[in-house]
């Protein structure tokens, strides 16, 4: 994807046996990393609907992905600006916290304030994962059933089209619930259960790898400066198993937006 104006390329690593390399693009800080990935966002999602007449894309949740949605609500109320229609929208989320429907932890909360409820994405569309208190007992029943409405929705194959996967990245290289050296990481289901997480709360329901390397494209948010080794780590080539982050791929482009803080540990990262 070519950057917009004002971004920085600062690393394209040499294309992959496994498909192209990502671009890594860097802004000064977490606002302008969340502007400019609501811009790019709200462009892509208008080129999918100019193509296949409807869009598709994952959502994550903690502060600079609830950012990019606020962004993008402002820029849907501004009538000059690209538009999307939200009604020919599918939203997805990689990952959601297994509690009640109405606790501030759950990502779907965020994103309906941020987002959601601003533009008015019909209800059908909206595949948010099960809360704890939905009528499922246990979080692999969640993932279970999430997993069956990816695949109605893909009509054939397990999987429907993800136009755009948002992620953020934990200071351990964490992104989803998919952290280092946890089953999940290994897991060959499109939709996992995980239990026991190290960062509260700990029980969740995530899309596995198979999942989110299905995404046509993948971008990760990243902001701060603690999470500058994993970045630099993840885009060294680390093993997905210890540093979950290096096997978020998309099939057609990966991009990382990182703030300068988060861009800290790579080589020509410098101001």
């Amino acid at each position: 994807m070519t950057p917009t104006p004002g971004d920085r390329i600062v690393a394209r690593p040499a294309e992959r046996t496994d498909g192209p390399g990502p671009d890594v693009v860097v802004e000064p800080d977490a606002e302008v990393l969340a502007r400019v990935a609501a811009t790019a966002l709200v462009a892509r999602l208008a080129a999918a609907q100019a193509v296949h007449g409807t869009a598709s894309v994952v959502l994550t949740g903690g502060g600079v992905g609830t950012a990019v949605l606020r962004h993008v609500a402002g820029l849907a109320e501004e009538p000059a600006r690209e538009r999307v229609d939200w009604t020919a929208v599918d939203v997805w989320w990689g990952d959601e916290r297994f509690v009640p429907a109405d606790d501030d932890e759950r990502n779907e909360k965020g994103a309906r304030a941020a987002l959601l409820d601003r533009v008015g994405v019909p209800a059908e569309r909206v595949h948010a994962m099960p809360a704890s208190d939905a009528g499922f007992a246990e979080p692999e029943d969640a993932a279970e059933w999430y997993a069956g409405q990816l695949a109605a929705a893909a009509g054939e194959g397990p999987l429907p089209r993800f136009d755009v996967l948002l992620l953020g990245m934990g200071p351990e290289g964490h992104v989803a619930s998919i952290f280092p050296h946890s089953p999940a990481a290994t897991d060959e289901r499109p939709v996992v259960a995980v239990r026991d997480c190290p960062k509260p709360p700990p029980t969740r329901v995530s899309l596995g790898f198979p999942a989110i390397t299905s995404a046509e494209e993948v971008w990760l948010l990243v902001s701060g400066e603690g999470k500058a080794d994993a970045v630099a780590s993840a885009l060294g080539g680390a093993d997905p198993v210890d540093l979950p982050a290096a096997g978020a791929r998309g099939r057609r482009a990966t991009r990382w937006l990182l703030d300068a803080a988060a861009a800290d540990r790579l080589p020509g990262a410098e101001a």
